[in-house]
């Protein structure tokens, strides 16, 4: 039986991110599971995972990883690092033609690179298998609920990225008294239900979009809004969530009814730039208005959310959208709304988001990467080899080539 080697990539983008694609102990998981597998690990003084906890699980730490068959990592690797004729996997943001990584692009088709994204592998179905999209919803409903303790000087809470790990986040949030506000929270999918993790450990009682937009309540609650709760196709009473996801640009929101009785709006949904915004500025002056404060999981600038008009950082993670100039100003003031955008969220937890994309990883993907690819899951996500686009990604020879 061939020896697969896989090497796991020290981070090297700036600013640096401490996530890990294998945690030590999923490493010394698969060696075991996989005889056949070696595993190798780039040192690192940055991430979350330190050099001694990969060799007390017996992994060898090794600095020239150019043997490997398969290199991992987590964000782009430079296109000046990327080792010729090899099988990558990171996350390239390349697939929809971003700017900023035209010569990452060049250099993989150039280097004959078999890039494989994490955020291209799907099932048969073509649904996403892997992602940090749990821990963006579980950080950034915290976030939203750190906010509107400062907004109103409720309570203040350690930030999630001062905590050691999602346990001590979560004693934090012993400490919060919400008073009976509403909270409004879009999407179905893994950053929504990341959301809810965070809203249940608060104890939040979860109420119907009907009960939420009739009835008063003595007690915190929130709604969970589906497409058919904020847009709908005018003269047809029918929603067809197909016709929504395939032809966006035929609906309009119907969220205003909600824009007055949520007092945190956490934003969660995926968002077609076909689709309409869920409210427009026009509405934000409106006198029953009601909400103050955003978390924007989704954070796309000038998106869905017109409040959203630039990302934040870790360290700075709310911005005040005054609603009466439509401009930036300080967070906390009575003519803003708060704004939550940060755009790396999973980072805050980087111990529990890796553990959780490790365990992804060792069950959805690396069978099909030490046995067969029988479901194509590697080969439908590969954007190039051997200086070729695969034919789901020819869309990008204007940008590859």
């Amino acid at each position: 039986m061939n020896k697969i080697k896989i090497g796991v990539l020290r981070e090297e983008k700036s600013p640096p991110d401490m996530r890990v694609p294998l945690t030590p102990l999923i490493c010394a998981e698969l060696t075991k599971q996989y005889p056949n597998l070696e595993i190798y690990v780039q040192p690192s003084a940055i991430r979350c995972y330190h050099d001694s906890e990969y060799t007390a699980f017996g992994v060898t730490l090794k600095e020239d990883v150019s043997d490997c068959d398969i290199l991992m990592g987590v964000k782009e690797v430079p296109y000046d690092k990327l080792i010729p004729n090899k099988k990558y996997f990171f996350f390239s943001h390349t697939i929809k033609k971003q700017p900023h990584n035209t010569k990452l692009m060049h250099a993989l088709i150039s280097k004959q690179i078999e890039m494989i994204d994490y955020e291209t592998l799907t099932d048969k179905n073509h649904n996403r298998i892997i992602g940090f999209g749990r821990y963006a919803g579980v950080v950034g409903a915290y976030n939203g609920i750190l906010g509107y303790g400062l907004k109103y000087d409720l309570f203040r809470l350690h930030p999630a990225h001062k905590c050691r790990d999602r346990a001590e986040m979560e004693e934090e949030l012993k400490r919060v008294k919400l008073p009976n506000i509403k909270i409004a929270l879009t999407g179905g999918g893994r950053v929504a239900n990341g959301a809810i993790e965070t809203l249940s450990a608060l104890r939040i009682r979860k109420v119907t979009p009907e009960e939420f937009l009739m009835s008063s309540f003595r007690e915190p609650v929130y709604c969970q809004l589906n497409p058919r709760d904020y847009v709908e196709r005018e003269g047809d009473h029918n929603f067809d969530l197909h016709d929504f996801f395939k032809h966006p640009e035929h609906f309009t929101s119907k969220f205003a009814p909600y824009t007055k009785e949520t007092d945190l709006f956490i934003s969660a949904h995926y968002w077609d730039p076909r689709s309409p915004k869920m409210f427009s500025t026009d509405d934000i002056k409106a006198p029953d208005f009601h909400i103050s404060v955003i978390a924007d999981i989704t954070c796309d600038i000038d998106g869905s959310v017109p409040t959203t008009i630039r990302s934040t950082t870790i360290n700075n993670p709310f911005y005040g959208y005054n609603m009466k100039t439509d401009k930036e100003d300080l967070a906390f003031t009575k003519d803003s709304i708060c704004i939550m955008a940060v755009d790396n969220l999973p980072c805050e937890l980087p111990r529990d988001s890796s553990d959780d994309f490790g365990k992804d990883l060792k069950e959805r993907v690396i069978p099909h990467l030490v046995g067969s690819d029988a479901d194509k899951v590697i080969e439908r996500a590969t954007i190039c080899k051997q200086s070729k686009l695969m034919p789901a990604f020819e869309y990008l020879s204007d940008y590859a080539y």
